[in-house]
């Protein structure tokens, strides 16, 4: 063999024994994923329950959750904290600090996102406002209209995340106030139909926005059985489209696992809802390939 050819096909070997050696994986499309966490209604609760207090004894507290979470952004850095409301009212820390405890809280914990349940008005939408300061996330809601009251450009409809290039929609829906709260306490806070305004807030954050993922986080209730006219979180997913994943409240429903509820085009929804009083925290991954198709694995923790 002339000394050039051989050369050529040793040199043409070593690479082939180079790309062996890197394996059938390094080929596989790439696969991002976005972990969500997320709270509803823990209503002050900062300690854990006691061991006398039965079905919940010995489970929740801040200290506890703060460790899962911290735990689960070592394993994901692409993670987002986010909370479906009634943050406020339940223990004596709320009525003793106004909720300026839970604020910082959540604060330390880094939170990402958060909407207004009803009894976050409980010291009045001036005692909500007051308290502004203490939390370093925001707050979103799209179908109270703030215009005439104090929460006027601190509350907005949508807030969008970029986690290693998987661009994250998300926007606050609560439920109406009237009957359920003094008006004193809300004031001119108007209620907008929150399934008009989803379709609105949907369409602008997957089409306008191009978001690779829309969620909704909802005080609106996940369900009533003896009220199916309500509105509802399942009924929500049922009318309308490009929502991806509703986190619940307001109802303390305490889900295993997300339902899974076909929308107007017949495409997927998750609804999910962990109760109450900090007792669980959600769990939902998104794998996006390269393609930007999509799936997910989801998980309650006891906390």
């Amino acid at each position: 063999m002339k000394r050039r050819a051989f050369i050529q096909q040793s040199a043409a070997a070593s690479a082939l024994l180079g790309l062996s050696s890197l394996g059938l994986q390094s080929f596989a499309p790439a696969t991002r994923k976005i972990t969500i966490l997320h709270t509803n209604d823990v209503h002050s609760h900062i300690d854990p329950f006691g061991p006398d207090d039965g079905r919940n004894a010995n489970k929740g507290g801040v200290a506890r959750r703060a460790t899962l979470i911290a735990n689960i952004r070592k394993e994901n850095p692409n993670t987002l904290l986010l909370d479906a409301g009634d943050i406020f009212q339940g223990t004596p820390y709320f009525n003793y600090y106004g909720g300026e405890l839970e604020f910082k809280l959540m604060s330390k914990l880094n939170y990402d996102l958060a909407t207004i349940g009803n009894h976050d008005f409980d010291n009045s939408i001036d005692g909500l406002y007051a308290q502004l300061p203490n939390a370093s996330f925001d707050f979103v809601s799209a179908n109270y209209d703030f215009k005439n009251t104090v929460l006027d450009t601190h509350v907005k409809p949508y807030k969008i995340f970029n986690k290693n290039g998987v661009k994250i929609g998300v926007f606050g829906l609560g439920i109406q106030l009237e009957g359920l709260v003094d008006k004193k306490m809300y004031k001119e806070t108007k209620y907008l139909d929150p399934y008009e305004i989803a379709k609105d807030m949907s369409r602008e954050l997957k089409d306008n926005q191009n978001c690779d993922l829309v969620i909704c986080l909802s005080h609106i209730g996940y369900n009533y059985k003896n009220h199916p006219e309500r509105k509802s979180d399942l009924n929500l997913a049922k009318q309308t489209k490009n929502i991806d994943l509703i986190i619940g409240g307001h109802t303390h429903t305490f889900l295993k696992k997300p339902t899974i509820v076909k929308n107007v085009e017949g495409k997927n929804v998750l609804v999910n809802q962990v109760g109450c009083y900090g007792l669980y925290l959600g769990k939902i991954d998104f794998y996006f390939d390269e393609n930007g198709n999509s799936s997910n694995e989801s998980t309650t923790i006891i906390v």
